[in-house]
């Protein structure tokens, strides 16, 4: 029998419904990947919603209407239900997944994505109700980053994520529909590949990606060692996706990452060196944005990346001010930080980046700026600046900063180096900061600042050399 009090009205199943016009109604970009249902089950009680609770349901079904549109799907229609008792077989229950199945009818929809989690029973029931493939939220984000995934390393994590995430879901479901497209099988329906796959493949797949990333671990293990040798310190830009980390990446760096009004724009990890204006040198790796709820196989499989930012001497929290969800979304990259073992609230290394000034109002912007000349003042220490990536305001103040943190551990030292030991002078201008020189009598007599691994360095390299 239907749940009564689950089959409310259209007026009252949803508190947000709304029809969304298409990525691209003028048909000059990419083509659609199909059209899709995006529904928001919003639980009356439920322990696991965490932060996900503290946002207003319209900004989390914005966020879930845009994954949708960041892989080409159209979404002519997007709605909260909310749910007072989830039914294990339906979530929804009979009533409302029968309306789901009326709606898709309607729209001529092909995809139903559901912005919560599904267990696998409750995938297959729902797509026998809806006649229409069904997927969650964690099988929607996979397939984003099936698609954005482009060196091996990247392909290498989102397929571990994705086979890890299939393995409970082998089910005949829907076998007329046929695969279209590459990716992940989440899309296109099963597909022949997947309906061929078994446990024990998977398994065995399972653990030889699991040992290709144990290499690709290793290999940034000996990266960040030479790093460290060279006396290069590496800068870890995090934050949730499209807070602007690639367009501040961009710009301090003058790579060209891609860099789009998007979710999840960008997905492979990218190291560059920047020079800081003391002569230090950095490097910059711009990771993986973060998403509320972001699913737990990726951040497993995306271990080897992550590790960039355990490892780096600063971490740079981007964060876009200017959102309304801002609080919610810092407190979910600071529990994907704390996962790793960073409490961003007590950690030195982290520095809040607090992006898009720009489009905020000027009384707002006002504001920010000086409740941060406040902290300073207060504290005596600066953990956050504000920035705008897109304009560049506030970048030098940024910049700054990093010199400051980068050279906080620095000595100075009184040097003598013989005029005819080029080597060593241009050691020294490359790896610190000559703040006086003076030559005189064959010599050249500098301050420096160093830091101590340098200093050491300088002194195994070039001591007992004539050169000190």
């Amino acid at each position: 029998m239907p749940d009564s009090d689950d089959r409310p009205s259209p007026r009252s199943a949803a508190s947000v419904s709304r029809s969304v016009q298409g990525n691209d109604p003028d048909g000059a970009g990419p083509p659609s990947a199909g059209r899709a249902l995006v529904i928001l089950p919003v639980l009356s009680t439920h322990p696991d919603d965490g932060n996900a609770a503290a946002r207003q349901p319209d900004a989390r079904l914005s966020e879930a209407i845009a994954l949708a549109q960041a892989i080409r799907l159209e979404v002519p229609h997007a709605e909260v239900i909310r749910v007072a008792r989830p039914d294990p077989a339906t979530l929804f229950g009979r009533g409302t997944a029968d309306r789901i199945g009326g709606m898709v009818e309607a729209f001529h929809a092909d995809l139903v994505v559901i912005d919560h989690p599904l267990s696998p029973v409750q995938q297959r029931n729902l797509e026998r109700r809806c006649m229409a493939k069904v997927i969650d939220r964690t099988g929607l984000i996979l397939e984003i980053f099936g698609e954005r995934a482009h060196t091996r390393e990247g392909q290498l994590q989102v397929e571990l994520a994705a086979l890890t995430y299939q393995r409970s879901r082998l089910v005949r479901s829907w076998t007329h529909l046929e695969r279209q497209r590459g990716g992940f099988g989440f899309l296109g329906g099963p597909g022949e590949s997947q309906l061929e796959l078994d446990r024990r493949l998977i398994a065995e797949r399972i653990s030889r990606l699991k040992s290709d990333l144990e290499e690709v671990r290793r290999t940034r293990k000996l990266h960040r060692s030479a790093r460290q040798r060279g006396g290069t310190p590496l800068v870890a830009l995090v934050g949730y996706t499209n807070a602007g980390k690639s367009t501040l990446f961009n710009r301090l760096s003058g790579a060209g990452v891609t860099a789009e009004d998007m979710l999840f724009a960008t997905l492979d990890p990218t190291v560059r060196r920047i020079a800081l204006s003391s002569g230090k040198t950095m490097a910059l790796s711009d990771t993986v944005g973060f998403v509320s709820e972001l699913p737990t196989q990726l951040v497993a499989a995306f271990r080897a990346t992550l590790e960039e930012v355990q490892a780096a001497d600063l971490i740079l929290h981007v964060r876009d001010v200017s959102h309304p969800d801002t609080a919610a979304q810092k407190a979910d990259v600071d529990s994907v930080l704390a996962d790793l073992g960073i409490d961003a609230a007590n950690d030195p290394r982290v520095v809040e980046v607090l992006n898009k000034t720009d489009q905020m109002p000027a009384t707002a912007r006002g504001a920010l700026h000086m409740r941060l000349a406040n902290q300073r003042m207060m504290e005596g220490e600066e953990r956050a600046v504000a920035v705008s990536a897109l304009t560049g305001e506030g970048l030098d103040d940024l910049l700054d900063l990093l010199d400051r943190r980068v050279s906080a551990e620095r000595q100075v030292l009184e040097l003598s180096v013989n005029l005819s030991d080029g080597r060593a002078l241009a050691w020294l201008y490359e790896h610190g900061q000559v703040l006086d020189r003076r030559d005189e009598d064959g010599q050249a007599h500098v301050h420096v600042a160093l830091a101590p691994a340098d200093a050491a360095r300088f002194e195994s390299r070039f001591v007992g050399q004539d050169s000190r």
